[in-house]
């Protein structure tokens, strides 16, 4: 089993990174998209903690920064209907945090806002994930949002954002003007996301 990867920072393509160890082997790695955004520059030394997924038609490493992350990957991989794809997708738009949260807390529009979720897999994952994720504390842990932050996100992507930008925008939006209404934010972050565009 391979648990990690130490190295150098060779590439990035969509969710897939490289990283070229010491001893002259390379390994691509599929990452959520937190970690992508929390790499440092091509070129730069890394260490990964790993999930090694064998399957029928293939091998396939996940790599992650947090110890935390990793294991919500794991318990993920334990849910019926979920595999490696999914679960990656699943923390690329939530993150571990607010994936704990949402299925301690039953939030089925929270998961529903990931690609390939519908509200029947949302309440299946909480069905069966509820007990097997009660034992983590994430570091930090990060604040719920409040319904008028979940309509804010699920209005944004159904305009065809994705749900990560739109998480993210809504977040900034709630740091920069605090409680507001659901409206207030989309404006808010619909300017925040043009910006970026």
């Amino acid at each position: 089993m391979i648990a990690g990867v130490r190295g150098t920072l060779r590439s990035r393509t969509g969710d897939r990174v490289v990283v070229a160890t010491a001893s002259g082997v390379s390994y691509e790695l599929a990452v959520p998209l937190g970690v992508l955004e929390r790499l440092p520059r091509d070129g730069a030394e890394v260490d990964l903690q790993t999930v090694l997924v064998v399957r029928e038609d293939g091998w396939a490493l996940y790599g992650f920064d947090r110890d935390f992350e990793r294991t919500v990957f794991q318990r993920l991989l334990g849910a019926t209907g979920v595999g490696p794809r999914l679960a990656l997708a699943v923390l690329s738009s939530l993150g571990g945090a607010r994936v704990v949260a949402a299925v301690r807390g039953a939030d089925l529009a929270a998961l529903c806002t990931v690609p390939g979720i519908g509200k029947k897999t949302a309440e299946r994952l909480v069905l069966e994930l509820k007990d097997r994720l009660s034992d983590l504390t994430a570091p930090g842990e990060a604040p719920v949002r409040s319904p008028a932050a979940d309509q804010a996100v699920q209005a944004l992507v159904n305009l065809g954002y994705g749900a990560a930008d739109a998480d993210r925008a809504v977040r900034s939006a709630l740091a920069d003007h605090g409680t507001a209404a659901p409206a207030e934010l989309i404006r808010v972050a619909l300017q925040l996301l043009a910006r970026r565009a």
